[in-house]
């Protein structure tokens, strides 16, 4: 009876696999390099111990004015998001202020709920009108 042989490969010595694949050199040669058998196994180090991305620089290749219009667009992103927060702000403080009020006062402050929609807007213009 034959024993099989397994061989075990410490972490440093995946990761020092990996930081070289991660370098530039191929595979194949690391496994030749190295005498490893498996034809998946730097792949599999890889996948554990690499660092997503950094074997391979994402170029992203844009004429100026489409860079001009992306940094137009996250400004814009940037003023609205602020808008957003400052509208966030009012909101919570005039809501506190109708609490205020129903509390010192004791009486109820007409609150309307939720935005009407478009169409209810229309027809009470035109019953008025």
């Amino acid at each position: 009876m034959e024993k099989i042989c397994l061989i075990r490969y410490s972490e440093a010595f995946k990761k020092q696999v990996v930081r070289e694949y991660e370098g530039g050199v191929s595979a194949g040669s690391l496994r030749e390099k190295y005498g490893i058998k498996g034809s998946n196994t730097i792949i599999t180090w890889v996948k554990k111990y690499g660092r997503e991305g950094s074997r391979y620089k994402l170029m992203v290749i844009q004429k100026p004015e489409e860079r001009e219009r992306i940094k137009e667009l996250e400004k814009r992103v940037q003023e609205l998001e602020r808008a957003l927060a400052q509208v966030m702000l009012d909101k919570l403080m005039l809501e506190s202020l109708v609490e205020v009020i129903e509390a010192e006062e004791g009486i109820e402050v007409k609150k309307n709920i939720g935005p009407r929609s478009l169409n209810e807007r229309s027809t009470k213009r035109k019953k008025a009108g």
